[in-house]
């Protein structure tokens, strides 16, 4: 069936967070990688909140990198960019009548700049901080579900990394996963559709949605 809301991560899904990283770590892209890997580990392992840039901090010791990485990651904040096809996909599920929502594993400060990066309005928002965890804690995902006033069943929900995949899918939810920098999956991870480009929500939607004859099929029962 076709979800009523559809829900997204924020820094990974619909903003290319991970180009901010390399440069905050001097264009060394491995080295912006082990960086960011390890990041994940921390939030997706911590479970209840803590400060946001204590963990993008602690990543970077813990990846050889200068304290100087992470205070140019945070200085810079506001020069993330959605990905190219972010805006398009999120006007064209708005005319749909989608109710869009996002949830994000970082501060409410942080968080509220780095959707508005997105230049979209949604109908709910909420981040580690709000929600008192981190994902894949059944926490955040059950806030914005309920701010969005849907129960999982009728939620979509877009992961941008592979720990989201799994836990929005243990939340209740079908995921989709828009893997743009090709991550490897997670045990236990079986999103409905993967792709590199966040076209894959519209194309798994293409699938689901009802064709116009069964809408008019079903107004016309309806009417018996």
């Amino acid at each position: 069936m076709a979800p009523h809301a559809i829900v997204f991560d924020l820094l990974t899904a619909l903003l290319d967070s991970w180009s901010l990283w390399a440069e905050a770590a001097n264009n060394d892209r491995e080295a912006s990688y082990r960086w960011r890997t390890r990041y994940l580990e921390l939030t997706f392992g911590c479970g209840a909140y803590r400060p946001y840039e204590d963990l993008v901090y602690e990543s970077a010791r813990d990846a050889g990198l200068p304290d100087s990485a992470p205070k140019a990651l945070i200085e810079d904040w506001d020069r993330m960019r959605p990905w190219p096809e972010t805006k398009e996909v999120l006007l064209q599920l708005k005319e749909k009548g989608y109710r869009l929502g996002v949830v994000s594993n970082c501060s409410v400060e942080l968080g509220r700049r780095a959707v508005a990066l997105c230049g979209v309005e949604f109908d709910a928002f909420v981040t580690a901080e709000d929600a008192g965890f981190y994902k894949p804690h059944p926490k955040p995902y059950g806030s914005i579900l309920s701010a969005l006033g849907v129960e999982p069943k009728d939620a979509l929900f877009v992961a941008g990394s592979n720990g989201d995949v799994v836990g929005a899918a243990a939340a209740g939810m079908d995921v989709v996963w828009h893997n743009q920098i090709g991550l490897p999956s997670l045990p236990g991870s079986k999103p409905r559709l993967e792709g590199r480009s966040l076209h894959v929500v519209l194309d798994h939607l293409r699938r689901v949605e009802p064709t116009s004859s069964s809408r008019a099929s079903s107004r016309s029962s309806s009417r018996l």
